[in-house]
């Protein structure tokens, strides 16, 4: 089930026995959550109609039992179970509760009409192993909530803000996206904060991205590496000198340019083998977006440069912390025979 076609359900005043939600996206989990329980139970009745229950800490068959019994001072119970060890796939380590599932798969054929059960899973994949996992399959209630692609980002932001009375261009939402990254939380939050500036009716521009929304520390070092690659000296150099002016370390700095370099490389080298942006995304545990990011500015280093760098890189990390070399003025000095 989509979650689209869900709210459709709930609109018609449909709503399922159990939902389950798993993925990375715990964001628009929560997000379903809080919609469910807005249509599902008027607000008065949500604080006796709301229980929560943690298979961590309780057995999933006394979630079970309170979904069975019929709500009081309610028109309906909302029954809400996290989850890492009932559903999900192998974390790595046992759970310390002996759950019996068999009362869970009895409920699942005969569900209780006044309850809904809506179980957050807190893992990226379920164990289609389990029973219990492929009968809610067959009731087609399990709802992925995978993180959103490039293009699925840059929509979702437009339409938040669009849905606050403002409009906001597509280069803006480019801009916001590299500087707050793929976190939703965080993306919803300043979204929020650019529709207030803006005013009701009014259009957010890059310009007003750039003055509200602080870069990140990895955004500059990225147009730091950028700049290199562009022998721009003079951009490299205030670049630097503003991290600086940030308080930032200069050990940590090379640490952050070791990083995004030693990531280049690895997108370069996952090329060679024909890899796609999701494939690689996996096996480098980053957001596609990110990989799309750095896929484009190693296409103007070589494999050598790279490898060359890195290992300045080490030497430079190893002097500054022996004491050998100044910190500030080493990086510096780094810098300026790489752009040069």
């Amino acid at each position: 089930m989509e979650m689209k076609e869900a709210i459709k359900e709930w609109k018609a005043g449909k709503f399922r026995p159990v939902y389950v939600l798993y993925g990375k996206d715990r964001y628009r989990m929560r997000q379903f959550l809080s919609t469910l329980i807005s249509m599902l139970l008027p607000e008065d009745e949500r604080e006796l109609g709301i229980v929560k229950f943690d298979t961590s800490e309780t057995a999933i068959e006394e979630a079970v039992a309170e979904a069975d019994t019929l709500p009081f001072f309610a028109s309906r119970k909302l029954v809400s179970i996290r989850d890492q060890s009932v559903l999900a796939a192998a974390q790595g380590k046992e759970g310390k509760i002996d759950h019996q599932t068999d009362r869970l798969l009895a409920y699942l054929q005969q569900p209780c009409e006044s309850s809904v059960i809506v179980f957050q899973v807190m893992a990226d994949k379920l164990d289609e192993r389990r029973k219990v996992v492929k009968l809610l399959k067959d009731q087609d209630a399990l709802i992925p909530f995978q993180e959103l692609q490039e293009n699925e980002l840059r929509e979702w932001t437009i339409k938040r803000v669009e849905e606050q009375g403002r409009e906001m261009s597509r280069e803006a939402a480019e801009l916001l996206l590299s500087r707050t990254g793929t976190n939703m939380q965080q993306l919803a939050h300043e979204v929020d904060k650019l529709c207030l500036h803006a005013g009701v009716g009014g259009t957010i521009r890059p310009i007003d991205v750039e003055q509200l929304i602080a870069s990140t520390v990895e955004e500059d070092v990225f147009a730091l590496i950028d700049s290199m690659a562009s022998q721009q000296v003079d951009k490299a150099l205030k670049l630097y000198r503003e991290l600086l002016l940030r308080r930032e370390e200069p050990i940590k700095i090379a640490a952050l340019m070791a990083r995004q370099l030693r990531i280049m490389l690895q997108i370069k080298e996952l090329e060679r083998h024909h890899y796609s942006p999701q494939q690689m995304a996996g096996q480098l545990g980053l957001h596609p977006y990110a990989v799309k990011l750095a896929a484009e500015k190693a296409k103007r280093l070589s494999v050598q440069v790279l490898g060359g760098h890195l290992n300045r890189l080490a030497e430079l990390d190893y002097k500054m912390k022996t004491g050998q070399v100044d910190k500030t003025l080493g990086l510096e000095l780094f810098l300026l025979s790489v752009a040069t």
